[in-house]
């Protein structure tokens, strides 16, 4: 696989070198994750953020994970510090009732127990956007969009061909480097980077436990995007993104949890062809895609001083292939019709090895390949009315191989006020969620999958006011939204075969309120605050979901100066929420809230040279965001490109 670096280097820096045109310029934002079709951020019912290109290299993260902290309604949680487990939470949802998008290639990893994805693996390498969509998605993406649609999308490469050097290096040993190769005209467009990132990190488990051992991390990526446009009427890219990583792990949360001989290795590929055909004069578009997500993981844990007796090694592969084909009718100026079918193959396999001291307990599992196919179709209709009223109405049905097929809807609204730049909008929709393989088909020495499992539901609906002030530059927005989850699949312990197995049993329930507001005074400054409430409750037994706070907020502030300088201050507070207690996890344990402050800032020297720097938790926070680990002190960073 690390050939596939050089090898996807070469590519690019093979292409010709064809007369320039000039970079695009984006008016305003436009969304294609809420309908499948480029839609103005501003016509979108559904509840919708967009990071753009700009705003992540104003913030100056080296993760996705912590671009999304500042995302209303999501929360981030991080079992350490960089390249450690992370999770996140979409309006209150499990960790796995989010789907995840790069450039329409499915990232959820069939192999997880629960088919989630880890953030921790994904750099912001190459990325001009991501789309959040809050709320169920499954109308238009099929399993696992229960929360919402997380879409990451590759930069398209424009004009001279360009190269860029970057270079970082700050607390922890922490150094990242970055070779990016970008150009294009109306024939050719490409852009790659290549990156390294290590770090040696923090102690996993907290430190204020006594925990000394610090757990590195090393990332090395590859993202590509070459697009050809041989007709006015066709055009076709292909994607690429590559990502080895190794991370060290500890055992435990808490004491004695420093494991120095505890590593998890992650090396993964994504591939996506996709073609594009316009017909009929424009008015019959066509998407044919073809993806490919591959996953290789081991964790392994060999004995150490302080574990002499006992080792371990997991290993786990999974691969997902996927076809799509939809075809967009654009039948009047006021109607636009989206018919669409999916196939999907997904597969995974394993072994785990458990050796201890007494050999009677040592174990040998083999997970052998398990498959499913699905097979999705879907139509929606979109209609405008008066230039003011967009309405749209979905259906699908999924077919899957195991539990047959189920059937999810949905329903967007939105009304424009124009004299008075106010909008409403609201949402309705179902979703599902198929039984992982590892849930249907795992036969191992602790665990027994069930094949009788049903499908986890959702519905949930929202209802939303926009308001524009002062000739666009204040917008303000609140959002109320619930969510009822069913079917939820759990783990109980069996008597009869002495395995944990699971059932479809638990019922949830999430609602809250998200407020949002960015204020613009004068063009070069740009002042944003989002707050969000959600009250969670697991229906069986009363109790809030663990891991979701009631009450977070962020603060952002941008301020570009000297035509050449940006400064950025992120201010996030994150508040109480609920925990498994370390000593009995019958038991939970309430964390406190706490505040993080951010502070980047960036110089452009000169048309080619642009230094920057960042200070992340200004202020010396101690805190944990899961409870056992730890999180990082006050760090700073340093770095430059240049460009030519």
């Amino acid at each position: 696989m690390r050939k596939i670096l050089s090898l996807a280097l070469v590519g690019v820096l093979m292409q010709p070198v064809i007369a320039s045109a000039s970079d695009l310029t984006t008016l305003e934002p436009v969304v294609v994750t809420a309908t499948k079709l480029e839609t103005p951020l501003r016509e979108v019912a559904s509840s919708v953020t967009v990071i753009s290109a700009e705003e992540i290299e104003n913030k100056q993260p080296n993760t996705v994970l912590d671009v999304l902290r500042s995302v209303p309604g999501l929360d981030v949680i991080r079992q350490g510090g960089l390249g450690q487990q992370t999770s996140i939470f979409l309006r209150g949802s499990n960790s796995m009732h989010t789907l995840v998008l790069v450039d329409g290639i499915e990232m959820n990893d069939p192999a997880n127990p629960g088919r989630s994805f880890d953030f921790s693996t994904l750099g912001t390498d190459n990325i001009e956007r991501i789309e959040i969509v809050r709320g169920p998605g499954s109308t238009l993406y099929g399993s696992d969009a229960l929360g919402g649609v997380i879409n990451i999308i590759t930069r398209k490469g424009s004009g001279k061909p360009k190269v860029n050097l970057f270079a970082e290096y700050g607390s922890f040993e922490t150094h990242e480097e970055k070779l990016s190769v970008s150009g294009g005209n109306e024939l050719v467009n490409y852009s790659l980077v290549a990156s390294f990132l290590e770090s040696n990190g923090i102690s996993a488990a907290a430190k204020r436990y006594g925990n000394q051992e610090r757990d590195g991390y090393d990332r090395t990526s590859v993202s590509s995007r070459i697009g050809l446009t041989p007709t006015d009427n066709f055009d076709v890219d292909f994607f690429l993104r590559y990502i080895d990583a190794e991370a060290d792990l500890d055992t435990f949360a808490g004491p004695f949890g420093d494991d120095p001989n505890n590593t998890f290795d992650s090396e993964s590929l994504f591939l996506r062809l996709q073609g594009r055909l316009m017909l009929l004069n424009d008015r019959w578009e066509q998407k044919l895609g073809f993806s490919l997500s591959d996953y290789d993981r081991e964790n392994r844990d060999d004995t150490d001083p302080a574990h002499p007796f006992d080792s371990s090694m997991t290993t786990y592969d999974s691969r997902l292939y996927k076809g799509d084909w939809q075809h967009n009718l654009y039948l009047h100026p006021t109607n636009t019709l989206t018919v669409g079918l999916e196939y999907e193959k997904e597969e995974a396999s394993g072994t785990s090895v458990y050796i201890y001291a007494d050999p009677l307990w040592n174990t040998n599992d083999r997970f052998d390949k398990a498959t499913a196919e699905t097979y999705g179709y879907y139509i929606q209709d979109e209609i405008r009315l008066w230039r003011d009223f967009i309405t749209t109405a979905g259906l699908r049905v999924d077919d899957h191989e195991e539990f047959g097929a189920r059937m999810t809807y949905r329903i967007t609204s939105s009304y424009l006020f124009r004299p008075t730049g106010t909008r409403i909008k609201g949402t309705f929709g179902t979703a599902f969620k198929a039984p992982t393989l590892a849930q249907l088909y795992e036969n191992s020495t602790y665990v027994l999958g069930n094949p009788d499992l049903a499908p986890e539901k959702s519905r949930g609906w929202d209802i939303g006011l926009e308001q524009q002030l002062w000739n666009d530059r204040v917008l303000l927005s609140a959002t109320y939204f619930e969510n009822h989850f069913e079917d939820l699949i759990n783990t109980f312990y069996s008597m009869t075969s002495f395995k944990y197995e699971y059932e479809n049993i638990d019922e949830a329930q999430t609602k809250g309120l998200e407020l949002t507001a960015s204020v613009r005074p004068v063009d070069d400054l740009t002042l944003s605050a989002s707050y969000t409430y959600t009250d969670t409750e697991n229906r069986n037994t009363g109790e809030q979901l663990l891991r979701r706070p009631r009450h977070k907020y962020n603060l952002n502030v941008n301020y570009r100066f000297l035509d050449r300088g940006n400064a950025n201050l992120d201010i996030f507070y994150f508040g109480e929420r609920d925990d498994l207690d370390l000593y009995n996890w019958s038991q939970t344990k309430t964390l406190a809230g706490y505040t993080v402050v951010n502070l980047a800032l960036s110089y452009e020297v000169n048309p080619h040279l642009r230094i920057h720097g960042r200070v992340e938790n200004l202020f010396d926070e101690d805190y944990e965001e899961t409870n056992g680990f730890g999180s990082p002190g006050i760090a700073g960073y340093a770095g430059a490109s240049i460009t030519f």
